[in-house]
């Protein structure tokens, strides 16, 4: 059986994007964003599990024929997503017009991995029994939104997470951004809720506070990671999952949490720029890292007036 360096599992959905620039229909989700992101960065050792519907097969055709490697759970229905935008990109209200059945644990009984990374989307894709069956075949990496959103008659609302305080003894990295960190721990410090976190049991706490940068806390240290700025905001749809890739993706090699935090906000600084998932290089991610390390010694070494 093979051992993968990493598996993101989660939904590929059906999503409609509305700005004020534009409405824009494509599959999204996180399987979806984490997938393509990974392809761009060449990574060889990658397994995507995910559930969509038959009618919607399509798409996962399309990305065996990019050479990604995809497991499919068969689901009636696949998610169905409205994001709709206003002026403010970090802003969004959404509806979701259809379902997919929840991940079991029987259902990923067969899946080996160094890393798993779970891409929830609603508070019920993932029970508590699948983390801790899955916590204990691979280090597990969570996005914490789905776990904080409740679906009632096709609106999303934010819930706090109910079983939170014993699932996340079994989970060893999560990310949180400022909003789903106040609904989790009602802390508005970031320093105060990573350090909350992490009491909970997460060794590795990530949260992304838009354009401050982002915090990460680990081994009893805070790491301040920078916000790169983006020429042109398109769209932040999949930006909490190009982060992820990019931090997963890095720490996987040996890189340290600071270098991995760096990668992952320097990735999501070329998704703003672009609808639809990370279309960039892991060169065009280095130069964006090395260009804004020149400009603040530049500031440094500036003669004071």
């Amino acid at each position: 059986m093979v051992k993968y360096d990493l598996c993101c599992i989660g939904y590929i959905t059906q999503d409609k994007v509305v700005t004020k620039a534009s409405t824009v229909y494509m599959p999204g989700g996180t399987a979806f964003y984490f997938a393509k992101a990974m392809r761009q960065l060449n990574a060889k050792s990658f397994l995507l599990v995910t559930a969509v519907s038959q009618r919607n097969m399509d798409v996962v055709d399309s990305l065996r024929g990019e050479g990604i490697e995809i497991s499919v759970v068969p689901t009636a229905h696949s998610v169905c997503f409205e994001n709709i935008y206003q002026d403010n990109l970090n802003e969004r209200t959404q509806r979701v017009t259809a379902k997919a059945d929840p991940f079991t644990k029987e259902e990923l009984e067969g899946i080996e991995a160094k890393t798993i990374h779970l891409g929830s989307l609603l508070a019920d894709d993932f029970s508590l029994e699948v983390i801790k069956y899955l916590s204990g075949k691979a280090r597990l990496a969570v996005d914490v939104q789905g776990f904080l959103r409740e679906v009632v008659n096709e609106q999303v609302y934010p819930t706090d997470w109910a079983e939170k305080q014993e699932a996340l003894k079994y989970i060893h990295i999560l990310k949180a951004n400022e909003t789903e960190m106040e609904v989790l721990t009602g802390c508005t410090s970031p320093h105060e809720a990573a350090f909350m976190i992490a009491e909970w049991g997460v060794e590795e706490v990530l949260l992304t506070l838009g354009d401050k940068g982002s915090l990460i806390y680990a081994e009893g240290q805070f790491f301040q990671i920078p916000a790169y700025p983006a020429p042109t905001v398109t769209d932040a749809t999949g930006c909490g999952d190009t982060y992820m890739v990019g931090y997963l993706y890095m720490r996987n090699q040996g890189a340290s949490y600071y270098e991995a935090g760096c990668f992952a906000a320097a990735m999501c600084t070329i998704k703003l720029q672009s609808h639809g998932p990370f279309c960039g290089t892991e060169k065009a991610v280095n130069d964006i890292i090395r260009q804004y390390q020149n400009l603040e010694k530049e500031k440094l070494n500036s003669p004071k007036l």
